[in-house]
């Protein structure tokens, strides 16, 4: 499972890369848009970057906080269990 989601990853981060390669290029071989709007592209793409990693991070915390929750219910419940079992002998 892991080493599937390790290819998952990578086949990902290849397409970003290619795709920013793909555009870096577009970006430098347009000779009729001015070096500015380019600029201001190049930062809307990378603030664009920035808040897709801010989603992704944000996504992944409230995964790992729900499984956090879901382990110590899991656990309060084995416990008291234990303990109804424990009184009934």
């Amino acid at each position: 499972m892991k080493n599937d989601n390790g290819l998952i990853i990578n086949l990902n981060l290849g397409g970003v890369v290619v795709a920013y390669v793909l555009l870096g290029i577009s970006l430098w071989l347009s000779t009729e848009v001015p070096l500015a709007t380019k600029g201001y592209w190049g930062m809307g793409v990378m603030l664009l970057t920035i808040s897709l990693i801010n989603v992704v991070k944000y996504r992944m915390d409230a995964k790992l906080f729900d499984d956090r929750i879901r382990l110590i219910e899991e656990a309060k419940n084995e416990r008291m269990l234990a303990e109804f079992v424990g009184e009934k002998k």
